[in-house]
């Protein structure tokens, strides 16, 4: 997903997502394990979904307002 549409989604959408990737981790692990692995890029992406989400959400907390993503002319 993309930070700006990240952005759009409440808090309680965000840690549901969150989950979601976690667990989404997880199960790659266990193909990993068993040899069984169906997209090596899915893992890739949902840590960076993870960290997204995690920069999303201490951004909030800090109250700081956040700029827009490119440029923003």
């Amino acid at each position: 997903m993309r930070a700006n549409e990240l952005r759009e989604k409440t808090d309680e959408e965000l840690d549901q997502i969150l989950v979601d990737r976690t667990e989404d981790i997880m199960h790659f692990r266990m193909q990993t394990a068993t040899g069984v692995v169906d997209n090596v890029r899915k893992s890739r992406e949902a840590r960076k979904d993870i960290a997204r989400i995690k920069t999303i959400m201490k951004d909030r907390r800090s109250g700081e307002p956040v700029a827009p993503v490119g440029g923003g002319d």
